[in-house]
C-alpha cells in the first residue's frame, strides 16, 4: 500500500527539488559538482558538442559558477571523479569504482578480439609505463581487428580493452582523442583494489535499481531507458530487486494521481518529499529558466516526463533530417515547475558566437514578460558557458 499520495505537481515538484533544478541554487563550483554526482550516481557522458557536452549540459543546469574545465579538472588533475561505464559510458566518483567489478571481470573474460588483445595487452602496458600516457596513435600496432562497430587498429582495440577491464584509465582527452595511463599510477591502491560490496548478482541488482531510483529521484518498476546498460536485467530480476528493497524499506511507495502505476523514491529522500507536499504555492521556489541535456538524468525516463509534465521529448539527432519534428541538437527548457519549450543554440567556436537557431514554445504556454526576461538572461549565461557573445538584439521569441 502507498505510503504517499501525490498530485502531478507534487511529484513534479519533489522531482525538480531532488534534481537541484528548482528554487535557489544548491549546488555550488566544484564542490557542488562532486556533491552532484554524488547524489546522482553518474551523469551521462557523450561527446558531441554543438553547445556543450552532455555531462556540461547536464553540470551547468544545477551548479552555480560551473566552467567546463572544472569538469576536466576534477576528472583529469583532482581524480575526484573518473570515466567508466554506469548508464552507458558515463562520468562517476572514484569512490564508486570497486562498485563496478563486475563489469571489469565481464571484460576479462570476454571481448571481440580477445586472443590478438590479450598477446599484446603486457606489450602496451610496458609501453605507457616506460613512456607515459599514450592514445592509439602512439601504438605501433596497426594491425586491423574485429571491433564493436567496424574493424579497427589493434592499437585502439587493445587500450580500450585494458581501460574496460579496469588495467587503464583515460588519463586525458585532447578534443575527443583519449589518452591512456595505467589505473595503479593515479587511482588510490585502497580504491583500485577494494573487494566488490556486492557479493551476489541479486546484490548487485538491487544496489544498481536504487542507485538509479536516486539518481532520477521517482521512478516505477517497469521498462525504462533508466535501467539502460544493467548486464543481465530481466523483467523479473528488475521486480526481485523492488520487492527486496521494498521489504528492506530502502524505497517507499508513492501513488500519483492520473498514473495507474505506483512510483518509487529512496527513504533517504523522504524529507525532500515532504518538503514538496507542504509547499502550497510555485512561488515558495525560485522559478528559474534552464536548459536541459538530451541526456539529463531528469530525462532519463522520457514516459514518466510525459505522463508527469505533458511534455514529449525525443532527441532527434539520429532521425533523418526530413523526419524531424524539431532540430538537430534541441535542448528541453525548464521554466519553474514546468517544462515550457525546446531551443536549439550553436556555438561557432571561431567566432566565439552563440547562434539561436530557433525556439518552439509549447502549446498553451503563457510568454510573460517575465519569463521572456529571464529566457534573455539565460541565453546569455549559456554564451559565457561556452565562451561565447551572442548575436545582437537576440530575441527568441520575436
Amino acid at each position: 500500500m502507498s505510503k504517499y499520495r501525490l498530485t502531478k505537481l507534487q511529484a513534479r515538484r519533489f522531482l525538480l527539488l531532488k534534481q537541484g533544478l528548482l528554487g535557489a541554487y544548491k549546488f555550488q563550483g566544484k564542490e557542488g559538482i562532486c556533491e552532484f554526482v554524488s547524489q546522482a550516481g553518474c551523469i551521462q557522458f557523450d561527446p558531441i558538442d554543438v553547445c556543450g557536452k552532455n555531462a556540461e549540459l547536464v553540470l551547468q543546469s544545477r551548479v552555480a559558477g560551473f566552467k567546463k574545465e572544472m569538469l576536466g579538472e576534477l576528472l583529469y588533475e583532482d581524480r575526484k571523479l573518473v570515466d567508466y561505464f554506469d548508464k552507458q559510458l558515463a562520468i562517476l566518483p572514484i569512490e564508486d569504482w570497486k562498485y563496478f567489478e563486475r563489469t571489469r571481470k565481464r571484460y576479462r573474460l570476454h571481448g571481440r578480439s580477445r586472443d590478438k588483445v590479450d598477446s599484446v595487452a603486457d606489450e602496451v602496458k610496458r609501453f605507457i609505463r616506460e613512456r607515459g600516457a599514450a592514445c592509439s596513435k602512439d601504438i605501433p600496432l596497426k594491425e586491423t581487428v574485429d571491433w564493436s562497430w567496424s574493424p579497427t587498429t589493434l592499437s585502439r582495440a587493445v587500450l580500450e580493452t585494458l581501460y574496460f577491464r579496469g588495467d587503464l584509465i583515460v588519463h586525458h582527452k585532447k578534443g575527443t582523442i583519449k589518452y591512456y595511463a595505467l589505473a595503479e599510477d593515479h587511482i588510490d591502491s585502497a580504491i583500485l583494489r577494494a573487494e566488490d560490496p556486492n557479493q551476489s548478482d541479486a546484490d548487485f541488482m538491487r544496489w544498481i535499481v536504487l542507485r538509479r531510483i536516486r539518481s532520477v529521484g521517482l521512478l516505477w518498476n517497469k521498462p525504462s531507458d533508466a535501467w539502460l546498460h544493467i548486464e543481465s536485467m530481466k523483467s523479473q530480476a528488475r521486480k526481485d530487486a523492488f520487492a527486496s528493497l521494498l521489504a528492506e524499506k530502502a524505497i517507499v511507495e508513492c501513488t500519483v494521481e492520473g498514473i495507474a502505476d505506483p512510483l518509487y523514491i529512496a527513504v533517504e529522500d523522504e524529507a525532500l518529499l515532504n518538503e514538496a507536499l507542504s509547499s502550497t504555492t510555485e512561488t515558495e521556489h525560485e522559478r528559474r529558466v534552464e536548459f536541459l541535456a538530451p541526456l539529463d538524468n531528469f530525462l532519463w525516463d522520457r514516459k514518466l516526463i510525459k505522463a508527469l509534465f505533458d511534455y514529449e521529448y525525443k532527441w532527434e539527432i539520429y532521425t533523418p533530417v526530413r523526419e524531424r519534428k524539431y532540430g538537430y541538437y534541441v535542448l528541453p527548457v525548464l521554466y519553474g515547475e514546468a517544462l515550457v519549450g525546446r531551443i536549439e543554440l550553436v556555438a561557432d567556436k571561431k567566432a566565439k558566437q552563440l547562434n539561436l537557431v530557433h525556439y518552439w514554445p509549447e502549446y498553451g504556454v503563457d510568454l510573460d514578460e517575465t519569463f521572456r526576461r529571464k529566457l534573455r538572461e539565460r541565453i546569455e549565461r549559456f554564451a559565457a558557458f561556452n565562451g561565447c557573445t551572442t548575436k545582437p538584439d537576440v530575441d527568441p521569441l520575436r
